[in-house]
């Protein structure tokens, strides 16, 4: 289990204006702002959970991530992950957590992917037997057998992720933080990884923190969404019951035959062509029955879907509510 309460981080930054002076200055006198990148933090996350921790850059994602993985010392508050202080007891602690920051690599540029490998079961002591069984499961789930051979620096970007997070699970960890973790990736390999993910959660009940500006990965991947805005946690809520609850407005886009439909003027036209027509309204005013039974009556319907607001969109309105 991890259990944040009230954390706080204030970092002391260096600021001075631009030009050969004022850096001449800056060597004798610096002026400081702090910043409090967290403010009161405190969730809690049970054993098995897929969590979504988003917020816009900067609301303080990575700081909380660093924290749990006991990188960062808070200012004051509790943390608590599986009986342990992350920072006080950090060699017992991340023998439990695997880490995958999209933007920084645990792999070493210049030599084959499968040496970064053996380097990591012999820094976490994993016994070989266990080293090798995982190595096997994750080279097959993850596609790794044509590039652990390959130095890292001649890998494309999609398959260095995939390595990375290969490289972050030969120790069993019970918890994994995802950082961006598909950043960059082409389309197949974004579904592989969030499968693989989601394989793991399944079978193996490991504990996912996973920080993205890709909602589509939130959307594939959890159940329940953080927000953090500021350095505040500004929303703990379910995905989808915080999707019903955002907005009420339902997209209806028709396929029909011979001349378009009337419609009743509390709709809006999202998309009109040659034998398609899209429309807008507000299920709290109309049911998408009603709206169905009005087009059916009215014109020969080919084809009918209906469509609610994106996480795009609900993620994009709670940063406009919450003004973050």
């Amino acid at each position: 289990m991890i259990k944040l309460n009230g954390i706080n981080k204030t970092f002391r930054v260096a600021k001075r204006q631009a030009g050969l002076g004022n850096a001449v200055k800056a060597l004798f006198s610096r002026e400081y702002t702090l910043i409090n990148a967290l403010d009161d933090i405190s969730f809690t996350i049970n054993d098995g959970e897929m969590v979504g921790y988003i917020g816009p850059n900067g609301a303080g994602k990575s700081t909380t991530i660093k924290i749990m993985c006991g990188v960062l010392t808070p200012n004051s508050g509790e943390c608590n992950i599986n009986g342990r202080n992350p920072w006080k007891e950090r060699k017992s602690h991340v023998k439990d957590i695997g880490v995958v920051f999209g933007q920084r690599s645990q792999l070493w540029w210049d030599v084959p992917v499968i040496d970064s490998f053996e380097l990591i079961k012999d820094i976490y002591k994993v016994e070989y037997s266990e080293y090798k069984n995982n190595l096997d499961e994750l080279v097959e789930l993850l596609d790794l057998n044509d590039i652990i051979k390959t130095p890292t620096r001649s890998l494309s970007l999609g398959q260095r992720m995939r390595c990375e997070i290969a490289a972050s699970l030969l120790h069993s960890p019970k918890i994994l933080f995802l950082d961006e973790p598909t950043i960059g990736l082409d389309a197949i390999s974004k579904i592989a990884v969030r499968q693989f993910i989601k394989k793991l959660n399944a079978e193996k009940k490991t504990t996912v923190i996973l920080t993205t500006h890709d909602m589509q990965d939130i959307e594939a991947l959890t159940e329940r969404i953080i927000l953090i805005g500021k350095g505040k946690i500004l929303l703990d809520s379910n995905l989808q019951e915080l999707k019903s609850k955002t907005s009420t407005q339902k997209t209806l886009t028709v396929d029909f035959t011979g001349t378009a439909p009337t419609l009743n003027p509390d709709w809006a036209i999202a998309d009109m062509r040659e034998g398609r027509l899209s429309i807008s309204f507000n299920s709290a005013d109309y049911s998408v029955s009603e709206v169905i039974t009005h087009i059916s009556q009215n014109t020969a319907v080919q084809d009918i879907s209906v469509s609610g607001i994106s996480s795009e969109e609900m993620v994009a309105a709670l940063y406009k509510e919450y003004e973050i």
